[in-house]
């Protein structure tokens, strides 16, 4: 029997700013990924609650050329999924990068998807909305036109796309500023239509604890929109740093083939104190109309961690293992690199059932280049995350897991050799060095044969707000190395940016390395 009460976030983890479409009885769903890559992970769903990850839509270089700029405040933000006429379109922004704002289609939402399309246009969060003449309307954020007062004084335009050479013609005109005197960061628009009227949501604040939802409507596109007076439709900001749920926005909305009305929206769990280590996730509510206006999860008007099941048929997802043994030729969808990967450095054939990293001169703490490594996110406040792995340990090179927040906020624990005796260290980079130095926190000597490569196991294991680190030659008996490691670095709110923190496996070396670490498996596991 189908449970009818549902558990948010429908995407736990490091998944933002989601947008979404619906075509017949599908849905699609998108997030920004930053500087990660591959880029825009897309899911597909049939009852908005169970999501499969079907591809990334930004899965070449040439779509999403990510610079060298710290990881958690440049890359792909905000990504809109349109679909209309037979195709979908995506559009986004890559901060740091030429690109700027630009769109790319499929006629099959898992791929492929085309090489960019640059549209030259000024601010971020761009979106598309297609009336019913068939015309096609950009709309996005950037500073007023007339001059800005203060750091986000924000307008939220709109200019017409044509769809056939794919650029922006005319001129583009202001629509809105936003719900509040002096608001900061209009910003995330989108332009939908309902009963008559054109109607625009946006976020208003900023994307931290002051985050709303707004909205305006008016008859015509090419008039001003008048805000609700009930503004702001959803915000959590008036309930403290306390509650469970905050920074709640970054909205977008959905009418099912059964007449109600969704909502997806970004918004955070903090947990041993305001730290956000699981970064802005995608939640879902349900809204009605009312007098005109959206009216979010009526009598309550909040996003909660559960609500009732959309009147869908339940869609299956299979769970993913605890373990991943490595058993195939490419990587699933929900592993990333750090920027733009040196592809040379792995190999998934070199040794069937394993991964091959050639360690990398880009240590995971420089801010320039693309380390060796692959990570996938947290998605749990408490898990055991843990790697096994052969290598021939030398004196230049470092291979092990790491816990990733930015360059400049992480947790290593490698295997190396230091002074002819092989050891295992944990390393943390903790934001206080603008340098990015790896300060040794703990390390132990180890029993090693170098007759051979050396097999071992490494863990990690997050219970709240501290990390235990331990190592097993039989993947059994664990020998703690350290205890209690603080893990509050591994969030927003002390790291900055806008990320949540990744897991991961990685090698590095001081100089150029033939060598190459040979990973057997990676092991997740959430603790209740």
């Amino acid at each position: 029997m189908t449970n009818n009460i549902c558990n948010n976030p429908i995407l736990p983890g490091f998944y933002p700013d989601p947008s979404l479409c619906r075509v017949g009885d599908d849905y699609y769903l998108v997030n920004s990924t930053f500087d990660y890559f591959p880029g825009v992970p897309i899911f597909h769903s049939k009852d908005l609650v169970n999501w499969k990850q079907i591809g990334n839509i930004l899965d070449r270089e040439e779509q999403i050329p990510l610079g060298n700029d710290n990881f958690v405040g440049a890359g792909i933000y905000a990504p809109t999924l349109r679909y209309h006429d037979g195709v979908f379109y995506m559009i986004t922004t890559n901060i740091g990068s030429s690109n700027g704002n630009f769109i790319v289609t499929a006629t099959d939402p898992a791929g492929p998807w085309s090489d960019p399309i640059c549209l030259g246009s000024e601010g971020i969060d761009p979106s598309l909305f297609f009336d019913e003449d068939g015309k096609c309307y950009y709309h996005g954020t950037k500073g007023r036109r007339e001059g800005t007062r203060f750091f986000g004084d924000n307008e939220i335009y709109v200019q017409e796309l044509d769809l056939e050479t794919m650029t922006l013609v005319g001129e583009s005109w202001p629509i809105w500023y936003g719900a509040l005197r002096g608001v900061e960061w209009a910003e995330g628009p989108h332009i939908f239509k309902h009963d008559g009227w054109y109607y625009l949501m946006i976020s208003e604040a900023g994307t931290g604890h002051m985050h709303a939802v707004t909205i305006a409507r008016s008859k015509s596109l090419h008039e001003p929109f008048e805000g609700y007076n009930g503004n702001p439709i959803l915000t959590h900001r008036h309930l403290g740093v306390n509650y469970p749920i905050v920074n709640v926005g970054h909205p977008d909305i959905v009418e099912t083939q059964n007449g109600e009305w969704w909502m997806v929206l970004l918004a955070s769990r903090p947990y041993g104190g305001y730290y956000r280590n699981l970064g802005r996730e995608t939640f879902l509510v349900k809204f009605e109309w009312e007098n005109g206006w959206p009216l979010i999860n009526p009598g309550k008007g909040l996003v909660e961690d559960t609500f009732p099941r959309p009147n869908l048929p339940e869609y299956k997802v299979e769970e993913k293992p605890a373990k991943d043994d490595f058993d195939y030729t490419s990587l699933p969808y929900n592993y990333m690199y750090v920027r733009n990967p040196k592809q040379a450095n792995y190999s998934l054939t070199d040794k069937p059932g394993y991964l091959r990293l050639t360690p990398s001169t880009v240590k995971i703490s420089d801010k320039i280049g693309s380390p060796s490594a692959i990570c996938t996110r947290q998605l749990h406040m408490s898990y055991s995350f843990e790697t096994t792995l052969e290598i021939t340990p030398t004196a230049n090179d470092a291979a092990g897991l790491v816990l990733l927040q930015g360059n400049y906020n992480n947790y290593q624990f490698c295997v190396t050799s230091d002074n002819n005796e092989t050891k295992v260290k944990v390393l943390v980079c903790d934001g206080k060095e603008e340098t990015s130095i790896d300060r040794i926190l703990a390390e132990e000597t180890l029993e090693y044969d170098n007759t051979k490569p050396l097999r071992i196991t490494l863990r990690a294991v997050q219970k709240g707000q501290t990390a235990d680190f331990s190592y097993s030659y039989d993947g059994s008996t664990y020998t703690e190395v350290l205890k209690g490691a603080d893990t509050t670095i591994l969030c927003t709110d002390k790291a900055g940016g806008f990320v949540g923190t990744c897991l991961g496996i990685y090698a590095q070396s001081i100089s150029d390395s033939d060598n190459k670490v040979y990973f057997d498996s990676i092991t997740y596991e959430g603790i209740e």
